[in-house]
């Protein structure tokens, strides 16, 4: 039987030092019995530029995550007080295709807490159900307080003790 497959979902693929957080990702799924799916795995055919690669990466990813037994995804803040917004779509993506689906996040506080308040900086309502992300987001993938480690320690249990 083959290790079960976990796609590798975050804003890890602009970091600076990108390929290599994939490839500790992909270490850390490894020593838990997972083999990591990390987008930057797929390599951009040569001569693709423009829209013609966005949409090739967009199709990579939404492979990857199909073929995939599970996400975990690096729901922490990305330029801003939110997750990144293509993480936030790979979520809805897997959690549409029925795949368990844990977020792990730095911050548990609730975004009101997070936030200072009952409105955000520009006047906006802050949501207040006692969610440290959006409701969409927290009602649909596990969440955890932690690591990439502790976010797969909280996969594995999920997925081995599932209906």
């Amino acid at each position: 039987m083959h290790a079960p497959t976990v796609y590798l979902a975050g804003f890890d693929v602009f970091r600076p030092d990108a390929v290599a957080q994939g490839e500790r990702l992909k270490a850390c799924c490894a020593a838990q019995g997972w083999q990591g799916l990390y987008p930057l795995d797929n390599s951009l055919p040569e001569g693709l530029q423009g829209l013609a690669a966005a949409r090739w990466i967009c199709e990579a990813n939404l492979a990857l995550i199909r073929r995939a037994d599970a996400v975990l995804a690096n729901l922490n803040h990305f330029r801003g007080a939110e997750p990144d917004s293509g993480t936030a779509f790979e979520v809805g993506f897997a959690v549409a295709l029925g795949k368990p689906v844990v977020g792990y996040l730095d911050d548990g506080r609730t975004l009101r807490e997070q936030l200072g308040g009952a409105r955000d900086a520009d006047g906006l309502t802050v949501e207040d159900f006692g969610l440290p992300l959006n409701l969409m987001l927290a009602c649909t993938a596990h969440l955890v307080v932690g690591d990439a480690q502790a976010g797969l320690q909280a996969l594995s249990y999920r997925f081995r003790n599932r209906p």
